[in-house]
């Protein structure tokens, strides 16, 4: 039977995404009452600029006091989409104080303070739920801290940016340069007009110190996760990727050690091989892909941003902390009781792609191999090419640490004949 009286939700922000999930509320009010046993009504919504029209908003519910709105007391849900650390936090936190239960799309909050905000929610018993805070539409927190809950998952290996793929997939289908790449992806409205957050890979690093956290039942923030833009990646990059049947992604991994003492977590390009799943991923989507004991391996597929997916998300965490609501429950909270280390970058072991300008003379393989031996790193393929005595050296490794690999280039920088290390990039996928 259907209670009558109304669940109350405030929006935190109403831009690209809150206007949607105030539209998705009222167009599809009788939907989502009937699939939460109660009608759902939007009770104010806290905005910067209270004078711009939000059509299907009526201007009563407008409000530039986000703090008042939180303290109200009477609503049962708050659902924040105003981005950055504060006054997201504080709003939050006071939010479950009043008795709200709340859902999230902050990564950038959720990954540098998720454990003190699960830990805020769990002391008032209420919810915090960000479903939309790592891949927009694509179903993939609830996944792993609820449907995989049973399993060990061992690794986690995605591309988590739109903007970033859309870049490097132009790159690799069109022989596009970098900045020409971005260049579209800006006139588009893939990038925005400062991409720095997601060519930088701030972005995925976010998202994986969250999705980490949840694998691997440890607190993971986001100054554990190693951080590498694409802005260096070049069209010869991807030449040297395609003579290897690979292509290069800005992937976000986070894996458990062999020992399952310890975790990393890391964003940087890497060539994959073309068989491999993400290889495929084109344009502006997102793809997760999940290694674990009991279900092999799994893979999640979608668009990872927009006003519409990402709002999708918030709904469906919306439901289900209204149906929490109802019953007097709470869903599942932080789970970190693994506590396993998290290892520096040094200790990553994967292989290596290395391009070096050298002289075109006698002996510079074997004094190149040497230093590779001395550093304990073994080659798996050299490949060499020359004239007018200058040649370009590629090395691709077998799996070595990050440690070695550093200290080898270190090593062959000091060779007079290295010219220089044109380009170095990781491979995954293997």
């Amino acid at each position: 039977m259907m209670r009558t009286r109304p669940l109350k939700v405030a929006l935190l922000g109403c831009g690209v995404v809150g206007s949607e999930v105030a539209r998705i509320m009222t167009t599809h009010a009788d939907d989502l009452a009937a699939r939460i046993g109660a009608p759902v009504e939007l009770a104010g919504v806290a905005v910067r600029r209270p004078d711009k029209v939000r059509e299907g908003i009526a201007r009563e519910l407008i409000t530039t006091d986000a703090t008042a709105l939180v303290k109200r007391g009477d609503i049962d849900v708050i659902v924040e989409v105003i981005g950055g650390i504060e006054p997201a936090r504080t709003l939050i936190t006071t939010a479950f104080e009043h008795g709200a239960s709340v859902v999230s799309a902050n990564k950038a909050l959720l990954a540098q303070d998720g454990a003190a905000l699960h830990a805020a929610a769990e002391e008032h018993g209420r919810d915090l739920y960000y479903e939309a805070a790592v891949a927009g539409a694509i179903p993939l927190i609830r996944p792993l801290r609820e449907s995989l809950a049973g399993d060990k998952v061992n690794r986690v290996l995605g591309i988590v940016n739109g903007t970033t793929n859309f870049i490097l997939d132009k790159m690799d289908s069109t022989g596009a340069g970098y900045q020409e790449a971005l260049d579209e992806a800006t006139a588009l409205g893939y990038a925005e007009a400062d991409p720095t957050a997601d060519v930088e890979g701030f972005d995925a690093a976010a998202k994986a110190a969250i999705l980490a956290g949840i694998a691997f039942h440890t607190r993971v923030r986001l100054d554990d996760v190693y951080r590498e833009g694409m802005t260096e990646v070049t069209a010869a990059d991807f030449a040297s990727a395609k003579e290897m049947g690979c292509t290069i992604k800005l992937l976000a991994i986070c894996e458990r050690a062999a020992d399952g003492q310890s975790v990393t977590a890391r964003v940087h390009p890497a060539m994959i091989p073309l068989t491999h799943p993400l290889a495929s991923v084109r344009g502006a989507y997102n793809a997760v892909f999940v290694e674990s004991d009991a279900s092999g391996q799994l893979m999640f597929y979608g668009p990872g941003a927009g006003g519409s997916p990402t709002a999708s998300a918030v709904l469906g965490d919306l439901v289900a902390v209204c149906r929490n609501r109802l019953s007097g429950a709470t869903g599942p909270g932080e789970s970190a009781y693994a506590a396993l280390t998290v290892s520096p970058m040094g200790e990553v072991v994967t292989r290596y792609h290395i391009s070096l300008d050298v002289a075109d003379k006698p002996g510079v393989l074997a004094q190149v191999a040497t230093v590779f031996a001395e550093h304990g790193v073994s080659i798996d393929t050299v490949r060499q090419q020359g004239k007018d005595g200058e040649a370009s050296l590629v090395v691709v490794t077998h799996r070595a640490s990050d440690a070695a690999l550093n200290g080898t280039v270190e090593a062959l920088r000091k060779l007079d004949t290295v010219r220089g290390v044109a380009s170095i990039m990781r491979v995954e996928g293997e």
